[in-house]
């Protein structure tokens, strides 16, 4: 499960960038799936969250981190905005 606890931020779902160019799915199992462009999982990996900060480990053993500040996920040099569920 994504290391996910009281009193810190629920990050589950998909975050895109503001050209949905790269799109991010946050996994309830705490790992993630990125996709660029046309290319479909072209990172995966496991993230942990604490308070509102993210750490990532992409499969291949590359880390990143990332900050949700007022419902947006900087995540090194991408800004992500969390992607509306369609009704």
């Amino acid at each position: 499960m994504a290391e996910i606890e009281d009193g810190h931020v629920d990050v589950v779902g998909m975050w895109v960038t503001e050209d949905g160019h790269i799109r991010q799915e946050l996994l309830p199992d705490g790992r993630y799936d990125e996709a660029r462009g046309d290319r479909a999982s072209a990172y995966t990996g496991r993230y942990k969250v604490t308070g509102s900060h993210l750490d990532y480990v992409d499969d291949t053993g590359f880390t990143a981190t990332g900050d949700i500040r007022d419902g947006v996920l900087y995540h090194e040099h991408l800004v992500l905005y969390r992607e509306s569920n369609p009704s």
